[in-house]
């Protein structure tokens, strides 16, 4: 019974990987790499705390320990939404950014996923939204050589174009029938929906990408952990205005609706993203696969409870609302990409 209903998952999991008009959602455990990588979300706060000016730690440290769901949550919560905002995030963020300029993680695993998506006969550019501020997928992408799109034009000072997101890259040619023209595959488009290291806000310069260790100006903003108690900024104004636009309407209302979203390392813990997802969930073409080394009991019964869900972890799973035990490899981002090129 046990291998009949693992066997069932993975052919669920392998067709549905293989249609078309699919997107990935990635959360912390994709960069994770079984500790090589970057923290995990439970882990941030150890990493950076020390870096925090002590009255900031002070303040986040207590909503932490009041029950705040991580650092993001703490941060909404110390955010009165006053016109002038507080020093917290920026300090938090500033923290991140040394912490996370101090590792050098392994790029295979990206690598791997990069050039399997790549190669997949879409007529349009693969999608895929992080909830992480690492590069790795910017990396892996350039190593790799395959053109990806995360809304900077641009080289050493790359500046935030709103629109870029809805260009297409066409290949003229010419045929036996005339000249036609034709959409150029392997393309991908990188949603940071949180922000990411190397973007800020500058008074004068606008919304920017540098290197990753690169030094902003001191007068600029980083953008990662988006403000989200500050609704009017939030989603009045870019970048996080237009990337949470293409993240709803790849979901719900765009023109391109995605069929299927394959979540990677995402324990399914933040609910304005989950919020999103369910709306996507009453279209009759969209399935779920969530892809988590675990996920708690509030969530698994939570999206096992729901149809078109698809649930792997390590110690259990659920297929068609069906409950069964985990899944031995393919409950990891390095035991996808595994199976992507086993199928």
């Amino acid at each position: 019974m046990t291998e009949d209903f693992l066997r069932g998952l993975e052919t669920k999991i392998k067709d549905q990987m293989q249609s078309q008009n699919v997107g990935f959602l990635l959360g912390a455990g994709s960069s994770y790499l079984s500790g090589d990588g970057y923290p995990l979300a439970g882990q941030l706060w150890d990493n950076i705390s020390e870096n925090i000016p002590d009255q900031e730690r002070q303040d986040i440290q207590e909503k932490l320990d009041s029950g705040a769901n991580g650092i993001e949550h703490a941060l909404g919560l110390l955010d009165t939404g006053g016109a002038i905002e507080g020093p917290h995030r920026h300090s938090v963020t500033t923290a991140i950014a040394d912490h996370f300029s101090s590792l050098a993680p392994p790029l295979d695993q990206h690598r791997s996923f990069i050039s399997l998506l790549s190669k997949r006969e879409e007529n349009s550019s693969i999608r895929i939204f992080s909830l992480n501020y690492d590069p790795l997928m910017e990396w892996a992408a350039e190593l790799e050589c395959v053109r990806l799109f995360d809304g900077f034009q641009g080289h050493n000072n790359a500046f935030f174009d709103a629109g870029s997101f809805r260009h297409a890259l066409a290949l003229r040619e010419r045929t036996h029938r005339g000249r036609r023209t034709r959409n150029v595959q392997g393309s991908i488009r990188l949603i940071k929906l949180h922000g990411s290291l190397g973007w800020f806000d500058d008074a004068e310069l606008g919304i920017r990408r540098c290197k990753l260790n690169d030094p902003i100006p001191e007068t600029a903003k980083r953008l990662m952990i988006p403000p989200q108690y500050r609704k009017a900024q939030d989603t009045g104004r870019p970048p996080y205005s237009t990337l949470w636009s293409e993240f709803r309407g790849a979901l719900f209302h765009g023109d391109e609706a995605l069929n299927r979203l394959v979540s990677v390392g995402y324990g399914m813990a933040d609910e304005h993203v989950n919020a999103e997802i369910e709306s996507a969930l009453e279209r009759q073409n969209f399935s779920l696969i969530i892809i988590a080394k675990a996920l708690s009991d509030v969530a698994f019964d939570r999206w096992s409870a729901k149809r078109k869900v698809h649930i792997v972890t390590e110690e259990r799973c659920s297929l068609n609302g069906e409950i069964g035990p985990g899944h031995p490899t393919l409950f990891s981002f390095e035991g996808l990409i595994e199976g992507m090129n086993r199928w």
